[in-house]
């Protein structure tokens, strides 16, 4: 068996996989996905087989599991990884020209922030885009943009992560449109700037059940 091989089935074996180059695991996985309705990062995790759970406010968009409440009361409940995108309506800095007028929004939700990164759950990732949770808080672990997972746009998008390595892209594909801040006015045009890319989610997926898989 040539060494490569060799090492894959085991790494393959030591930590439960049924087939490490495909991240699926016998062992499910606990995961929330914390202010979440679109159910984009929480399906990627389903795809693997994991006992994935979204929470938000709203409702889910699309069917799966989901609790419709505040993320506060369910962060005790023994998860194994939480990924959250906290509202960003008063921490990102494209709205900064808003924030003397909405300290005390900004205070609650960095206070949030706060809160989900001491979640007592071992790995965690924060989501956000550009925003004062850096320097609020602190500065990301690492800006990752659509293009570099098969989305030919620009969005800086920061993650703040807690014993997850950075994501590695995964399909860098040309076009740099930032087209989501071209999106023309509209009741819901929050909700689809919000949303996860897909190759994004996918990518969170696969290379942190790897991770997970591989280290516990």
């Amino acid at each position: 068996m040539m060494p490569e091989l060799a090492e894959t089935a085991r790494r393959s074996s030591h930590c439960g996989c049924s087939d490490l180059l495909e991240h699926k695991t016998q062992r499910k996985l606990k995961v929330l996905v914390a202010c979440e309705y679109s159910g984009r990062v929480r399906d990627a995790f389903k795809s693997l087989g994991h006992d994935a759970w979204s929470c938000d406010l709203l409702p889910t968009e699309q069917p799966g599991q989901h609790y419709q409440h505040d993320v506060k009361y369910i962060m005790h409940r023994g998860w194994d990884l939480m990924i959250a995108h906290p509202p960003c309506t008063h921490l990102a800095v494209s709205g900064a020209r808003w924030f003397k007028d909405k300290r005390q929004e900004q205070i609650d939700a960095l206070n949030f922030v706060r809160d989900l990164m001491d979640a007592p759950i071992k790995y965690i990732a924060i989501e956000n885009p550009i925003s004062v949770i850096s320097s609020k808080i602190r500065k990301p672990d690492q800006v990752i943009q659509p293009w570099q997972f098969g989305h030919g746009e620009t969005k800086a998008t920061c993650l703040w992560l807690k014993n997850l390595p950075k994501l590695k892209p995964t399909n860098i594909v040309e076009g740099r449109e930032g087209k989501v801040w071209k999106m023309p006015p509209s009741p819901d045009r929050w909700k689809a700037r919000s949303r996860t890319y897909t190759g994004i989610a996918e990518a969170m997926a696969n290379q942190w059940t790897r991770y997970l898989c591989s280290n516990e």
